[in-house]
Parts: structure tokens; C-alpha cells; sequence
């Protein structure tokens, strides 16, 4: 099952009824496509190529967007339609002063209280990240390494955290596709295991100064001054994502 489906499922589209399930189905697209980075900043997603991509109508398409766009992985723009997000350097300094304040003290948390359970969990997601980088896939370097943050959120049992985190990756994953270079395509190779095994053994101050020293380097790997041209192709992402 796809993270998403785990920790991110809203009841309602604007007041219009549950979700449903093809609905669902692209917004998971999508969002997963955003995580792997294949789709860049900007790129229009066009309603008639997500309605031939999915087999749905039109009303279908944009309350799939309009939930996406509640998230922040969307922007809607009048008379224009739908894009992914475009971060300014101006809102990654934002994002990343919001994780700073959530994410050190939620490992914290994470490490006063989990379960066998949750340790079983992450300890299963990194060996997925490990055997992702011996393969050198890198798509599933990127999108393991996003999903790691919002898998530590979920295992703490707060899902008004779990959905926060989601928004705060998914939009990093946006910046790192504008703005990283190297070793910013995804998270540092040992660090997320040094944050697993402080929590391991209980060492709550240690777990939340490596998350902190982790974000920095996130954020330090970026550079501003970094341009893109991707122009993927849209309905291949969406059919094979």
C-alpha cells in the first residue's frame, strides 16, 4: 500500500462528498510523481490528459486537483489551470523553518515513546532505502528518503502531524527539484540510520540534534541560483508512475 493511502486520505473535497477511489488513485499518482521528482515545478497538468490517462470526467480530474492544491502540491491559476507548485527561495526558507520547529521535537517524542511496532517500521524503511541506493535507483532514493520524515510522523500517532509532514515534504521535494544539486537530490546517505539508532537506544536529545543537524544540511546543499528545463512527458508519468 502506498504511503499516501496510509497516512493521507481526506474525507471531504470542498464540501462535496468523500473522495472516490479513482479520485484517489490520481492524486496518489501525482503526489508520489512530485516525491520521485519526475515531475518539475511548473509543469501544467492539463485535465484532458489526466481524464485520458485515468478513464474519468472532468469533475473527477479537478477535485482530484483541488485536493492536491489544498496541500499545497498544486496551484491553481486563474484562467491558466493547474500546475505543480513553484516554491520561491523566499517560502523553502519558510518550509524549512517550519520543519526545524516540528520535526526536532517530534523525534524526540518518537524516541520517548515508540513501540516495537514503530521500530520495526523504520527500521524496514531503511533497509528499503539501503537497498534502493546499492541499486543506484535513484527515483527510489528520492521518494524513500521523503517518505522516511512522514513515516517517523506516522508512527507517533498524531495524524494532524502525519498530514503537516506530508504537506512540509512533498513541498522540500518541490524546492529540492528547483534548487538541489549533488548531494541534495535526497537525504545523506548514513543520516536518517544515526537518527534511527539514537532512538534505539532511548537517546532523546541525541534523536533531536541529529534531525536538526539533518535539515540544515538539507537546506545548505541547496543553491538559489540553480536553473531547470524539465519538460516531462505527462502521460507516460501518469500511467507508469
Amino acid at each position: 500500500m502506498k504511503l499516501s493511502q496510509n497516512v493521507f486520505l481526506l474525507d471531504k473535497v470542498q464540501g462535496e462528498g468523500p473522495i472516490l477511489e479513482d479520485e484517489q488513485k490520481i492524486v496518489d499518482k501525482i503526489y508520489n510523481a512530485v516525491m520521485r521528482q519526475a515531475l518539475a515545478p511548473s509543469t501544467k497538468l492539463n485535465e484532458a490528459t489526466i481524464c485520458k490517462s485515468f478513464g474519468v470526467g472532468r469533475m473527477k480530474a479537478r477535485r482530484a486537483l483541488l485536493l492536491l492544491a489544498s496541500q499545497g502540491i498544486v496551484e491553481l491559476r486563474s484562467n491558466r489551470g493547474a500546475f505543480v507548485a513553484s516554491p520561491t527561495p523566499s517560502e523553502a526558507d519558510e518550509i524549512f523553518e517550519a520543519r526545524m520547529h516540528i520535526e526536532p521535537s517530534l523525534t524526540q517524542q518518537v524516541a520517548e515513546k515508540i513501540d516495537e511496532k514503530g521500530l520495526a517500521l523504520l527500521s524496514d524503511h531503511i533497509v528499503r532505502e539501503q537497498n534502493a541506493r546499492l541499486a543506484e535507483n535513484r527515483q527510489d532514493i528520492i521518494r524513500l528518503s521523503g517518505e522516511f520524515h512522514v513515516l517517523m510522523a506516522s508512527v507517533s500517532g498524531n495524524g494532524f502531524l502525519t498530514r503537516t509532514l506530508r504537506e512540509l515534504v512533498t513541498r522540500t521535494s518541490l524546492i529540492v527539484a528547483m534548487f538541489g544539486a549533488g548531494r541534495a537530490s535526497c537525504c545523506r546517505e548514513d543520516e536518517h540510520e544515526n537518527i534511527l539508532e539514537a532512538i534505539k537506544n532511548k537517546n532523546t536529545n541525541l534523536a533531536a540534534d541529529l534531525t536538526r543537524a539533518h535539515l540544515e544540511n538539507i537546506r545548505l546543499d541547496l543553491d538559489f541560483t540553480r536553473s531547470h528545463d524539465i519538460k516531462p512527458d505527462l502521460v507516460s508519468i501518469l500511467q507508469n508512475e
